[in-house]
């Protein structure tokens, strides 16, 4: 008899997308490797929710009156909100991790603890405070540019998340997030995930005007590859990935996708 667990379904994906990435009332029906792969293939779909929720605040605020400033630590709370803060947690955590420079297991030990350090403090710190200055910058510019931000760095940051999940990254430890989607994820459905993403991106980028559809896809792109690149480095200090990792991640690539969007 087969032990092959039996593949999931379009909804069993989503609900572990919503039911692991947000705080949205989502019920996770299966706990298994088949329904973390189409979890992370749909984790772009729940930025995407995140985003719009952002976004909804941000352009509400605007039309009552309040200055783009406003607007902006609103649009940047609501992801915060909507995750129970755990990404921006799991990149104190990260930072603290990679800023000991100790080895793997004491780093890991590190990082599993429930304290802040400085080197968290910090990078939470200009992390947000980047986060909010590129939001402001897009909202003063425009509604429809900071719509533009505040959903492509949403859904960046997921789709960061179904890049980390591919085959070939290894979990660091043998239990928790981590370990649960770590290698889930084939490698020609993450690049096809991302390239939807891309275009999507630019798509809504040509309700803005020229130069805008190229802005959104660079800003898709470059999130990627700079979560790429942290994601490189915690994979060699601690042996593999973390749900603090992808917590890094997430805030890294939404940071990167805000600061794209609101140059020019």
């Amino acid at each position: 008899m087969s032990t092959t667990a039996p593949k999931s379904s379009l909804s069993d994906g989503l609900r572990f997308a919503f039911g692991t990435l947000t705080v949205l009332p989502v019920t996770v029906t299966r706990w298994d490797r088949a329904a973390a792969r189409g979890g992370m293939l749909c984790a772009p779909l729940a930025g995407l929710v995140v985003g719009a929720a952002a976004a909804l605040l941000g352009v509400a605020l605007l039309a009552m009156g309040a200055g783009p400033l406003l607007a902006a630590v609103a649009s940047a709370a609501v992801p915060a909100a909507l995750t129970r803060g755990l990404h921006l947690d799991g990149l104190a955590d990260t930072a603290d991790g990679l800023g000991s420079g100790k080895p793997a297991e004491d780093a890991l030990r590190i990082m599993k603890q429930s304290d802040i350090g400085p080197f968290g403090v910090i990078t939470l710190l200009f992390v947000l405070l980047a986060q909010v200055a590129a939001l402001f910058q897009a909202y003063d510019a425009s509604w429809a540019r900071g719509v533009l931000a505040a959903v492509v760095s949403a859904v960046s940051a997921r789709l960061a998340l179904t890049l980390a999940a591919r085959t070939g990254v290894p979990p660091a430890r043998p239990e928790g997030l981590g370990a649960a989607v770590a290698g889930t994820v084939p490698v020609r459905g993450a690049l096809l995930v991302t390239a939807a993403v891309v275009a999507a991106a630019a798509g809504a980028g040509t309700l803005l005007g020229t130069y805008d559809p190229v802005r959104a896809a660079v800003a898709v792109a470059a999130a990627c590859a700079t979560a790429e690149l942290l994601l490189r480095h915690c994979t060699r200090r601690f042996g593999g990935i973390t749900g603090d990792v992808f917590g890094g991640l997430a805030e890294t690539a939404a940071t990167t996708a805000l600061v794209v969007v609101s140059l020019g």
